[in-house]
């Protein structure tokens, strides 16, 4: 007999609990529904005691969605204070800016960058109409607005819209000093959001004066003068507490465009901006047509500058590298520094000279506006940098900012890091033969492959096949791995910019700077240690103790061993000497190095190097339109031969690295040949499988002509056959 009791046992307990349970959770919905209604119904009854009609409902509704909106915007802006706030973590005050006097090699003083630190004017020694001429230009209603000048921000709006375009400014002296002090010149929405937040930081903590005082103290103003009493002594030769009215109203016109109205280097543009200052005076009522018309009759003369050859684009980039340097180095804490630099200004003028009168003579048949060079010792240490054609009229360095595809002049690293890899030699045998990734599949020059030749041929002719299956055979079948390998090897050859990983790269697709792509083939020059291209060579203190040294401080690592370094170098001297880059020859020094053109003929290059020097050059066009067929070999090579050449004068020729030293002809300069008429393709100077057998039969023919016995003939016994041919 069962002993189970319906709902007892152990059974019925658990079934009692949940009934419980539920009962529970029915009873507290129940009391919270009845609550709720309740509570909705007591809000009902109040909205409808206050409800409101008419324009008092409008206004309300107005005002409900303006707070909304108002909270979501000051969210909003929080957002965006934080990073611009980030940047007052050190204070602006104590913020020493570096000031440096660069000399050449030799130690003469070649120029300055930075701000002064042991000339300040106090602001009570400033004219007043320079004062007001800065206010006047710059921000009117300076001692009126609190950072932000929304009255002068709609002037300018409305100004730029009748002249439908840009002829004033909405930013007052308070953000540009922000800008100055705080973020960078870059164009962007987010930089002006910073600016804005910044300018109210500033002038909450500082006095209208003491802004104004920064401002002219810190203000960029050409001629690498930072400052209006640096600017007056260049310009003018005396401190700024003696400039005249003529004299200050063009001071106060560099604040905006310091280059571009430079009185040194644009004297009708300084003079004519300096007029518009005057007219700024007496449109804001700071000053008289009467009491400017004698600067309007008398304008400022600036010193005569026109002997001084000041390397601009070299001194930008050697205050970037110091800027670099110091940041990286906790030990420089001095802010005034004398710097001892690589520049050879004898070089520097024949390079800027060669690229000048190469565009000028070339330029147009070609299609080409700008160029770029790069020399420096085998160690890195830069000689001469040309950023472009005119430092007044462009101040961007297409040499060392400047991102442009290498072309095949990027093969090099491809061949030296297979080399590295142990995958081939420079005797290997590979076949030039068609290859897809995915639907990329690169082409030769000639739309033709070459089938079984040698690795040294393959770099010499140029053949865009090879480096995609060299690639693809490092990463073992896998192209990306193999890929990685050769970015590896770049980055530790000094190209330090990232490079796009893609398909084309091993043909030379990933974008680069000339300084960079230069400073690997450096590598090479120099047995496979790694360079690091840099300006300095000695760094002195405010107390003339040399702080820092390039032989001595600067770590150089092996990337490649010796005889892979000495393998790639016979290759890239057979380029010059056999291959597309003929024209690069020089006269008594042995060279190597590579051509490069990218798609569309928009970008020409060479890179090489002697014993002694390294040099890169690019041509194209700014606006990247494509040129009128013009390759590495054409007017890049030329120019590298021509710079090559003033380098070594007075030196004794040293063998490339790993290189036997071979005497050459006395023959005509490489550049005394026409270059090639644009518009006709450079053809690689190989010879083809037929032409090969061709020769080989006619030497064998010579040679049993020279065996034969002699008969009487028309050519002497004494005579070589081979006049036969000519």
């Amino acid at each position: 007999m069962s002993d189970f009791q319906p709902g007892g046992g152990r059974g019925g307990a658990v079934k009692r609990f949940f009934l419980d349970l539920d009962a529970r959770i029915n009873d507290g919905a129940y009391r919270l529904a009845g609550w709720i209604g309740r509570a909705f119904g007591r809000i009902a009854d109040l909205s409808d005691r206050v409800q409101v009609y008419g324009w008092k409902r409008v206004a309300c509704e107005f005002g409900s969605e303006g707070m909304t909106l108002g909270s979501l915007g000051m969210i909003v802006l929080l957002m965006l204070a934080i990073p611009a706030f980030r940047e007052t973590s050190e204070d602006w005050r104590k913020k020493s800016e570096l000031s440096v006097v660069f000399q050449d090699r030799y130690g003469n003083e070649v120029g300055r960058r930075g701000i002064r630190h042991n000339d300040s004017v106090p602001l009570d020694d400033f004219p007043d109409h320079l004062i007001k001429a800065v206010l006047a230009t710059e921000d009117r209603r300076f001692f009126e607005h609190y950072g932000i000048d929304l009255v002068g921000t709609l002037r300018a709006v409305a100004a730029n819209a009748r002249a439908r375009g840009v002829v004033q400014g909405g930013s007052t002296i308070t953000q540009q000093l922000a800008k100055n002090l705080f973020l960078t010149n870059e164009r962007s929405f987010e930089r002006k959001i910073k600016e804005a937040f910044l300018a109210l930081w500033l002038e909450a903590r500082a006095s209208k004066k003491e802004i104004l005082k920064t401002y002219l103290d810190r203000a960029y103003m050409g001629g690498g003068a930072f400052g209006a009493e640096a600017a007056a002594e260049y310009y003018f030769g005396k401190s700024v507490r003696d400039v005249t009215l003529a004299e200050a109203a063009m001071l106060a016109g560099l604040f905006k465009a310091p280059t571009r109205f430079a009185p040194h280097a644009n004297l009708p543009a300084a003079r004519g901006r300096a007029n518009t200052v005057l007219d700024n005076l007496v449109e804001a009522g700071f000053m008289t047509e009467g009491q400017v018309f004698g600067a309007r009759r008398n304008p400022a003369t600036p010193v005569d500058r026109k002997d001084e050859v000041v390397p601009n684009y070299y001194l930008d980039y050697a205050f970037e590298d110091i800027k670099r340097l110091v940041a990286a180095t906790p030990t420089l804490t001095d802010r005034v520094l004398t710097v001892r630099t690589g520049l050879d200004l004898s070089v520097q003028r024949q390079a800027e000279l060669a690229v000048e009168q190469t565009l000028r003579q070339y330029g147009t048949e070609y299609g080409a506006s700008q160029a770029a060079l790069v020399l420096m010792d085998t160690d890195g240490t830069v000689r001469a940098i040309v950023g472009g054609r005119d430092y007044g009229a462009s101040q961007f360095n297409r040499a060392t900012e400047a991102m442009r595809q290498p072309g095949s002049s990027f093969k090099p690293i491809v061949y030296g890091t297979a080399l590295r890899e142990g995958l081939i030699t420079s005797r290997s045998v590979v076949v030039d033969r068609p290859i897809c990734l995915g639907n990329w599949c690169p082409q030769n020059y000639g739309r033709s492959f070459s089938g079984s030749t040698t690795v040294f041929s393959a770099l010499v002719r140029s053949i865009n096949s090879i480096p995609v299956i060299l690639t693809q055979q490092m990463g073992r079948g896998d192209s990306r791995l193999g890929r990685q390998k050769i970015i590896q090897a770049a980055r530790e050859m000094g190209i330090t910019r990232p490079l796009t990983d893609s398909a084309p790269l091993p043909i030379g697709a990933a974008e680069v700077t000339l300084v960079e792509l230069t400073n690997a083939y450096a590598t090479f020059a120099s047995g496979g240690r790694s360079v690091s291209a840099h300006a300095a060579v000695e760094i002195k203190n405010s107390q003339g103790d040399v702080i820092w040294r390039g032989d001595r401080d600067m770590v150089r690592r092996q990337v490649f061993t010796p005889q892979v370094a000495a393998d790639m170098n016979a290759m890239l001297v057979g380029v010059v000497e056999s291959g597309t880059g003929r024209r690069a020859a020089v006269e008594g020094v042995q060279v190597g190095g590579k051509t490069g053109t990218t798609n569309s003929y928009r970008d020409a290059l060479f890179v090489g190097f002697s014993g002694q020097f390294v040099a890169g050059i690019w041509y194209g066009n700014d606006d990247y339109s494509e040129t009128n067929r013009m390759t590495g070999g054409s007017l890049p090579a030329m120019t590298f031969s021509r710079v090559m050449t003033a380098a070594h004068q007075g030196l004794e020729p040293r063998p490339v690295f790993g290189q036997p030293e071979r005497a050459r002809p006395a023959t005509a300069a490489p550049n005394s040949a026409p270059l090639p008429q644009a518009g006709i393709s450079e053809r690689p100077q190989v010879l083809s499988r037929r032409s090969l057998q061709v020769l080989t039969r006619i030497d064998r023919l010579l040679r049993d002509a020279q065996e034969a016995p002699t008969r009487p003939g028309p050519l002497s016994s004494a005579e070589p056959a081979s006049t036969v041919l000519r």
